[in-house]
């Protein structure tokens, strides 16, 4: 009982005691997925694309999604992605429309409150009985 082939102190220095740090996504290039497609259209044996694969630590659906987007002709897909909020671009114009969208808020509003000013101003006129000369226009003569 308790024979062992091999003594627990050289088990021991096998291990490895250090902690991996978090694991990091893999990235790829856009011309490393068009030479991996190449490579993997060019497999006519069998078993040969599964070599391939061994030998890049791929797996095959990442060859589906490469080969789709190469169909789909997004060059741009192929390379990653940048990750997180996007940017926006500043338009020049766009503080100007702001103001003159207040702008045209306020002016619509004064022109409101001068036709209820007018309005009223007709009412009062009605009821004292007073007649109020019509605008002449400069056009008619």
């Amino acid at each position: 009982m308790g024979e062992r082939s091999e003594p627990l102190g050289d088990r021991r220095a096998l291990r490895d005691p250090e902690v991996v740090e978090s694991a990091t996504r893999r990235r790829f290039s856009a011309g490393y997925k068009l030479r991996i497609l190449k490579l993997a259209d060019s497999c006519t044996e069998p078993g040969s694309l599964g070599v391939l694969l061994r030998r890049e630590g791929l797996y095959a659906s990442n060859l589906t999604t490469w080969r789709r987007q190469r169909d789909e002709g997004t060059l741009e897909a192929l390379s990653p992605k940048k990750r997180g909020p996007k940017t926006v671009e500043h338009n020049p114009l766009a503080a100007e429309n702001e103001q003159l969208k207040r702008k045209n808020e306020r002016l619509s509003k004064r022109i409101r409150q001068a036709e209820l000013i007018i309005d009223v101003q007709k009412k009062v006129s009605q009821m004292l009985g007073i007649t109020l000369e019509s605008p002449k226009n400069e056009g008619t003569a």
